[in-house]
């Protein structure tokens, strides 16, 4: 089974995955690659606002769409951050470190 590198486009979080699971991942998620963690975020937030249309809120199925947009948002926001792009840093090296 081969493997490649899949970076999540919320977080810039890379992954080594097989095939089958990066298509599955984008077929969830609008032809987008997440990582783990951002994708359970995004399904949560979904479910979230999905059951907030069920008590009178919007319709539609857009809960899927407006979740991985607000979850994109908010990471873009934290790349921002100088605390994250430090941490990024420490993670960059450690990876490095890692594979020697």
């Amino acid at each position: 089974m081969e493997v490649e590198s899949a970076e999540c486009e919320c977080c810039e979080l890379r992954e080594d995955c097989t095939r089958g699971y990066i298509l599955g991942v984008k077929a969830d998620f609008g032809g987008r690659w997440l990582c783990g963690l951002c994708s359970e975020a995004v399904r949560d937030e979904a479910a979230k606002l999905g059951r907030n249309r069920g008590r009178g809120g919007g319709g539609g199925g857009g809960g899927m769409e407006e979740a991985l947009r607000d979850h994109m948002s908010f990471c873009g926001k934290c790349r921002k951050n100088p605390a994250f792009r430090v941490a990024d840093g420490m993670r960059q090296m450690l990876l490095r470190r890692r594979s020697k």
